[in-house]
């Protein structure tokens, strides 16, 4: 997991990266491991630039926050622009998602 988020941080914009090592979020039942927060701050540590200072944060709500988000989320009119027919995915591919979110 560690490698995963890492190496997602290193393929954003060098100017967010101090950002992104600064707010790292575990969520998601996997994440429910005692110790997660700190082995995960070890190994990004380990990998990330010296300058860098790490934060990991694991909410105790982590175990759901996924779908809380989601339906929050999903819950907003303004969201609603960005929804994601299938016939819209079929006809363009993943490259939809950027054409209609960004």
């Amino acid at each position: 997991i560690h490698e995963a988020t890492y190496n997602s941080i290193m393929k954003c914009d060098v100017d967010i990266r101090k950002d992104l090592y600064g707010n790292v979020v575990l969520s998601g039942g996997s994440t429910m491991f005692p110790g997660i927060a700190d082995r995960m701050n070890k190994e990004i540590t380990a990998l990330a630039p010296s300058s860098m200072k790490i934060k990991v944060v694991a909410p105790p709500e982590r175990k759901y926050s996924v779908w809380i988000g989601g339906s929050i989320l999903a819950s907003l009119s303004t969201f609603q622009q960005m929804w994601i027919s299938k016939a819209e995915y079929d006809e363009s591919g993943p490259s939809i998602v950027h054409m209609k979110c960004f």
